[in-house]
């Protein structure tokens, strides 16, 4: 009988709980997302490291201000990640400019995700959150093969158009046997200057229906805000920049049930508050 390729996987050590945010598709605030519960569970008191696998597509360098840094070699020959936030940092945007492509196959990016798993000097984290790329790939099926990974975030918008693609990635995910912490709705809906209305910026479909059906937890809504785009493009996250805002506050309260179900490791925590 071939051996199963998830039997293998291997602790990096120092790291605590490994969650990827992942999405079906792109252009559902995934990232966005990503980033600001690093900033959160940083906030919170947690030691956070947040890894851009999005080798093709990498956002997280303009996401936190960090596009003209790139990363060195320590004495230990390990890749340095860059902190901001209180969060260590790691991209391939780090080492390639950014208007540069990146053509690799996928035994290449099985080597690029191995060494930002293993060759970076993470130290000791409670969380490592992976901004995963779109789609069900090579990047998924490595990260899931490679480490113990706690659990996935799936993000979505309301539409149902963003749910089909949520559901294949939530299917990916119970293929490769790791759970589910829940689904973020982003993007739920807008209030416009001076009013208290919720206005839909796109139709609700099954998501609430889809999500009980199965058992998972919708860990929360996000709002649009301009705000929380501008923030991206100027490197400084809503939920650092104005962590009283109605955004933030979401973010932390969805940062809040991530840790209620994947509670960081016993030892790992020396400073968190809860």
């Amino acid at each position: 009988m071939a051996a199963n390729p998830f039997d293998s996987q291997t602790a990096i050590p120092g790291v605590g709980r490994i969650i990827a945010v992942s999405s079906g598709k792109g252009g559902v605030g995934k990232s966005t997302v990503a980033t600001n519960l690093a900033v959160s569970l940083a906030r919170a008191g947690f030691k956070v490291g947040l890894l851009d696998a999005d080798i093709y597509g990498p956002s997280l360098p303009r996401m936190s201000g960090t596009m003209h840094q790139k990363v060195e070699l320590g004495d230990d020959k390990k890749l340095q990640p860059i902190e901001r936030w209180k969060v260590k940092l790691m991209s391939i945007g780090f080492l390639v400019d950014e208007d540069l492509a990146v053509v690799w196959r996928g035994p290449m990016l099985f080597k690029a995700m191995d060494q930002f798993l293993r060759e970076v000097n993470w130290g000791t984290l409670d969380y490592l959150l992976v901004d995963m790329p779109p789609g069900t790939g090579d990047i998924q099926l490595s990260l899931a093969q490679k480490v113990p990974v706690a659990g996935a975030v799936a993000v979505s918008t309301p539409q149902d158009v963003a749910l089909a693609d949520v559901k294949k990635a939530i299917d990916m995910w119970s293929r490769v046997s790791v759970p589910v912490i829940g689904v973020v709705e982003n993007m739920s809906w807008f209030t416009p200057p001076g009013t208290t209305d919720r206005v839909q910026l796109f139709p609700k479909g099954g998501m609430d229906n889809y999500l009980r059906e199965r058992g998972i937890a919708k860990l929360g809504e996000v709002p649009f805000n301009p705000k929380v785009a501008i923030g991206g493009e100027a490197g400084i996250p809503i939920s650092e920049s104005d962590p009283s805002a109605e955004e933030s506050k979401a973010f932390a309260a969805i940062a809040a049930k991530i840790i209620e179900q994947v509670p960081a490791s016993a030892g790992t925590t020396a400073s968190a508050t809860h």
